[in-house]
C-alpha cells in the first residue's frame, strides 16, 4: 500500500499530542516532588510577544482538527478556549485525538488535490491539499507543539529530546 496524506498527517498529529501529554504529566509530576504550583507554568513565555502555554495547546488542537477536517472536506468542531488547567489541557488534547482518529483514511482519498481555501482578516489562502498540509498545515502544527514543549524546559521541566518524539 502506498504511503497517503492520511499516514502524512494524522498518525503523527496523534502520536504528538500523545507525547505532549506525556510531557505535560511530567511537568506536574516535576512540580509536585518540588513542591511548586505547575499551573504557574499555563502563562509562561519564551519571549513577551508570544503566546503563554495554555495558548500553544489550544492552537495546536485548533491546527490538528483544522488539518483533518479541511482535508477530509468536512467543518471542523469548535473547541472553546476555556482551559485554564493541566488537567483542563490534558482534556483538550484529549478531545483532539479523539477527533482524529475519528477521521478514516478513507475520507482522505485524493485529498492531495483538493483545494483548501482558508480566511483571514487580512486574506484569503487558497492551497492543494498537498501544498496545505506539508507548506501550512504540519509546519503551523509542529511550531506550536514544539513551542509548548520549549516553555516547559526553559522553565526547567527535565524533558529531553526523546519526550518530544516519544518511542521510536
Amino acid at each position: 500500500m502506498a504511503f497517503s496524506i492520511y499516514d502524512a498527517s494524522i498518525p503523527p498529529m496523534i502520536r504528538s499530542f500523545e507525547n505532549l501529554s506525556k510531557i505535560l504529566d511530567k511537568a506536574v509530576a516535576q512540580s509536585k516532588g518540588e513542591d511548586k504550583d505547575a499551573n504557574a507554568l499555563l502563562d509562561a513565555r519564551l519571549a513577551p510577544d508570544m503566546h503563554p502555554l495554555t495558548r500553544q495547546i489550544q492552537i495546536a488542537s485548533d491546527s490538528a482538527k483544522g488539518c483533518a477536517a479541511r482535508l477530509a472536506g468536512v467543518e471542523p468542531p469548535s473547541f472553546p478556549d476555556t482551559e485554564q488547567t493541566f488537567a483542563d489541557l490534558q482534556a483538550r488534547i484529549a478531545k483532539t485525538i479523539d477527533y482524529l482518529k475519528s477521521i478514516k483514511p478513507g475520507q482522505l482519498t485524493d485529498a492531495e488535490s483538493r483545494t483548501v481555501t482558508i480566511k483571514s482578516p487580512q486574506r484569503t489562502f487558497e492551497f492543494s491539499g498537498r501544498d496545505f498540509l506539508t507548506g501550512f498545515a504540519l509546519p503551523n502544527f509542529y511550531f506550536h507543539v514544539t513551542t509548548a514543549y520549549a516553555l516547559l524546559r526553559h522553565k526547567g521541566i527535565a524533558i529531553g529530546k526523546m519526550d518530544f518524539l516519544g518511542d521510536v
